[in-house]
C-alpha cells in the first residue's frame, strides 16, 4: 500500500466573480481528517457572508445582462465540451488527484472514487447531449402562424452538493444548469469540499464570462445565505432532511424553484421463493457501496418469515467477506466512515435500535488503524415501526414478515419514498409486488447504483425530497417553460 503525501491535495479556494482567492473565515468544529488515520489535513473554511452577497450579486449581473442565458444551444454546448475536454486533459496530466480528494473527504474506497472521477467530463457530454436534443424550443400549431413553447433558464442557481459524492454530483447538476443558461453558485460540502475544488479548476480554465461560475464554501450559513436569497431563483440539494427542511422555509418566501434528495429508509422486500445466497450477496453489496453511505441503500429487509433465519446468517457470511482497509489502498473494499460525528451519530442510532429491542450482530474485521471505522453489522429483533430513520452507514435491520401483503403494508409504512428492492425468483410476482410500493426507483433481485435503463426518471416521494432526477427532468428543473404567438383572431370570449 502507498499513501499519498498531504501536498497531492488541493487548498479550498473560492471563485467569485472571475476571481480566485482563499476563503477568509474558518469553521468552528473538527477540521477535516483523514478518515483512515484521524490526521488533521486542512481547517474547514467557510466564505464570508459579505462575498457570498458578492457572489450572488455576480450571478444575477451575469444573468440580467444575458451573457449566458442569451446564448445559443450550440454555442453554450461549444463551452460545455471545452469543460469535458478540460476534464479530460486534467485526468491525463493529475492522475489519481480527483480520486484522492474524493477518497479522503468521503472514506469511499479510491477503488471506487476513481469511477466517479472518471464520470466527470461524461457528464458535460451529458449535457451537451440534451442542449441538442433541441427541447429548448418547439414549434407547436397555432391560430394564425406557429406557436413557440420556450424552456427559458430560471436565473442563478444554487448548487448543494452531499459529501459522499461530491464531485460527481456537482459535476451532473452544474453540466446541467450551466446547459440549461444557468449562471451557477456552487457550495461543496464542509466535510468534503476538496474534489470539487478540482472539478472547479477545470472550469476555470475555460475562462467562462465572470459570474456565470462561481463556488464558495461553508456550512449552514453559507447555504442559508444562499437559498434565502430572492436573487437564486434555483436550488438544488442532496443530503439530510432536516437541511431540506431548512432550505424548503427559506425558499417558501421567495417561491424558488426547488429540486431536493433527502434520503430515506429504503424497504427491501426478500419473498420465501427468493435465492438466500443471491439475495445475500446483493444486499451486503448494497449495503457496503460507498461504506455505507449511499442514499439508496438497502435499509429495512422485510423477509419471510421462513427464511428470516437463513438469510441473517447468509448475511453475515457474506459480509465478513469484504475487506475493510484505508481508503487510499487499492485492494480496500469497505474504507472508514467520512469523519467521527458521522461516526458518533451511528452509534446513536444504534442504541436507540437496542432500546427498540434491537440486537447488534457484526460481521466483518476491522483493520487496525485509528480513523473512522465502523463494523458493517445487522440489527435483528428490533421493533419494524421503530425502524424509520436513515441510518446512512453499512447496516440494515432484518424484520420476519408473514407474507406479501405484510411485506407491502411495512414498507409502506414509511413517510420516505426514494428506492426499493424485491427479491424473488418469480419475476411477474416481485414486478407486481415493485408497483404496489410507493417508491421512486424499485429494483428487482439487485441493488446497483446505476440507473435500471439510460433514460430513467425517479421522482422522490414523501420525505425523500421535492422533485427527481434522471438527465431529462434535471435539465427540465432548471428552466421554465413559455409559450409565444399570435393570438386568435376571432374568438368570442
Amino acid at each position: 500500500m502507498t499513501l499519498v503525501p498531504r501536498g497531492v491535495l488541493p487548498e479550498q479556494t473560492d471563485r467569485i466573480d472571475g476571481e480566485r482567492r482563499r476563503p477568509d473565515g474558518v469553521l468552528d468544529g473538527p477540521s477535516l481528517c483523514d478518515p483512515s488515520t484521524g490526521e488533521v489535513l486542512q481547517p474547514r473554511r467557510e466564505t464570508l457572508a459579505t462575498e457570498v452577497d458578492r457572489a450572488i450579486a455576480a450571478a444575477a449581473r451575469a444573468h440580467h445582462e444575458g451573457v449566458w442565458a442569451d446564448l445559443d444551444a450550440d454555442a453554450r454546448s461549444e463551452w460545455l465540451e471545452r469543460i469535458a475536454a478540460e476534464l479530460d486533459g486534467q485526468a491525463d496530466r493529475s492522475g489519481d488527484a480527483v480520486a484522492i480528494a474524493e477518497s479522503s473527504g468521503s472514506g469511499v474506497p479510491i477503488a471506487i472514487t476513481r469511477m466517479f472521477a472518471g464520470s466527470l467530463a461524461g457528464a458535460f457530454r451529458g449535457a451537451v447531449a440534451q442542449l441538442q436534443t433541441g427541447s429548448t424550443r418547439t414549434e407547436l400549431p397555432g391560430p394564425v402562424r406557429p406557436v413557440e413553447l420556450l424552456r427559458l433558464p430560471w436565473g442563478p442557481a444554487a448548487v448543494l452538493v452531499p459529501w459522499n459524492a461530491p464531485a460527481a454530483m456537482a459535476a451532473g447538476k452544474v453540466a446541467m444548469a450551466l446547459a440549461a443558461g444557468c449562471p451557477v453558485l456552487l457550495k461543496p460540502p464542509e466535510w468534503a469540499p476538496l474534489g470539487c475544488n478540482l472539478l472547479a479548476d477545470a472550469i476555470d480554465r475555460v475562462g467562462l464570462p465572470a459570474g456565470v461560475f462561481q463556488m464558495v464554501h461553508g456550512g449552514p450559513a453559507t447555504g442559508a445565505a444562499l437559498t434565502g436569497d430572492g436573487r437564486v431563483k434555483v436550488i438544488t440539494y442532496t443530503g439530510s432532511l432536516t437541511a431540506g427542511r431548512a432550505i424548503a422555509r427559506a425558499a417558501a418566501e421567495h417561491f424558488t424553484a426547488l429540486q431536493l434528495e433527502l434520503g430515506g429508509n429504503n424497504p427491501v422486500i426478500v419473498r420465501a421463493d427468493a435465492d438466500i445466497d443471491a439475495t445475500a450477496a446483493a444486499l451486503a453489496s448494497g449495503m457496503l457501496k460507498l461504506s455505507g453511505q449511499w442514499c439508496e441503500a438497502p435499509g429495512k429487509v422485510l423477509v419471510a418469515r421462513s427464511r428470516h433465519d437463513e438469510l441473517v446468517d447468509a448475511l453475515r457470511d457474506h459480509l465478513g467477506r469484504w475487506r475493510i482497509g484505508h481508503h487510499l489502498d487499492d485492494a480496500t473494499q469497505v474504507g472508514p466512515l467520512s469523519h467521527e460525528m458521522h461516526r458518533t451519530r451511528l452509534d446513536a442510532q444504534m442504541a436507540d435500535l437496542e432500546a427498540a429491542g434491537g440486537t447488534q450482530l457484526p460481521a466483518g474485521e476491522l483493520p487496525d488503524l485509528p480513523g473512522w471505522f465502523w463494523v458493517p453489522r445487522l440489527v435483528v429483533g428490533a421493533d419494524a415501526a421503530a425502524c424509520v430513520d436513515e441510518l446512512f452507514g453499512p447496516v440494515v435491520t432484518l424484520h420476519p414478515v408473514d407474507d406479501d401483503d405484510a411485506a407491502v403494508a411495512a414498507a409502506n409504512d414509511t413517510p420516505f419514498g426514494l428506492a426499493g428492492y424485491v427479491f424473488s425468483a418469480d419475476l411477474d410476482a416481485a414486478q407486481a409486488l415493485g408497483r404496489r410500493i410507493r417508491f421512486g426507483e424499485v429494483k428487482i433481485n439487485g441493488t446497483s447504483v446505476i440507473d435500471l435503463t439510460p433514460t430513467s426518471t425517479q421522482s422522490f416521494w414523501g420525505l425523500s425530497g421535492i422533485g427527481g432526477h434522471g438527465n431529462a427532468e434535471v435539465f427540465r428543473f432548471f428552466t421554465g417553460s413559455q409559450i409565444v404567438g399570435v393570438d386568435h383572431p376571432d374568438v368570442p370570449i
